[in-house]
């Protein structure tokens, strides 16, 4: 596994999976889509439910690529992996689209079934909180030129965010929310009824696999852009010291 964190071996190896990626990704989400379309209308939300096959999906991401970009972060303190800080980088826009998407469609979600675009529920607030987080990590990558320093501090900070990802988790079991408790991933099985299960399981994967092909089109532009800024930078010295040469001489 270390051969990968060549990026020259990286690159090859995106070039040649990320087609086939794109493909199941492609399939997935429109037999997803399809299948959600089919299912039966809930006896107590009727169709409103099917917001649930983008909204749930993108909630599932956007506490999945956080935990992507911590396992990044102890790669870039720890063990100095060399993509690891281009992973960060590029996964904190993908993981501010989703949970921007998340919180859309759980607003439009929320006014017929809660009267109300918007409550300040635990579950929304801790959410809310991951998206600044986001918007944090971003502006922290943009604001600090010494891409070195940069790395450290914003894996110092997702590693202090990640103390939200179980607040998010557990907060419809910690407090009083208008959410209801985990209805998938529970002890007991999954307690929403077989076919409106299948459509959601199916739109899951396919954004889950949707995310692998964005993120690694991502680290491979970030790489891309870092060889393009370290030949840019190379181009200025050269000039510059061959000018230094001649005056000596």
């Amino acid at each position: 596994m270390r051969n990968y964190a060549n990026p020259t071996v990286f690159m090859e190896t995106v070039a040649r999976w990320l087609p086939w990626l794109a493909v199941a990704t492609t399939t997935l989400i429109s037999l997803g889509l399809w299948m959600a379309w089919r299912a039966p209308p809930d006896y107590q939300q009727g169709d409103t439910v099917k917001i649930m096959y983008v909204h749930v999906p993108s909630a599932w991401l956007a506490s999945l690529i956080y935990m992507v970009m911590v396992a990044a972060a102890l790669g870039t303190l720890v063990w100095h992996h060399p993509l690891a800080d281009a992973a960060q980088r590029a996964g904190a826009p993908l993981g501010a689209g989703f949970t921007l998407i998340c919180l859309a469609t759980g607003s439009i979600w929320g006014k017929p079934e809660w009267g109300t675009w918007w409550v300040w529920d635990a579950r929304l607030t801790s959410v809310l909180v991951l998206f600044l987080i986001y918007l944090g990590l971003i502006a922290l990558w943009r604001t600090i030129e010494d891409q070195v320093q940069a790395a450290r501090l914003v894996s110092i900070l997702t590693l202090v965010g990640a103390i939200n990802i179980p607040i998010i988790k557990f907060s419809v079991d910690w407090w009083n929310t208008l959410h209801q408790p985990a209805s998938v991933f529970r002890l007991g099985g999954p307690t929403i009824a077989l076919p409106l299960l299948w459509p959601l399981l199916v739109m899951a994967l396919g954004f889950t696999l949707l995310f692998v092909c964005l993120h690694l089109m991502a680290i491979r532009n970030e790489i891309l852009r870092r060889r393009l800024h370290r030949l840019t930078l190379n181009a200025v010295q050269a000039p510059a010291s061959g000018f230094s040469m001649e005056a000596t001489s």
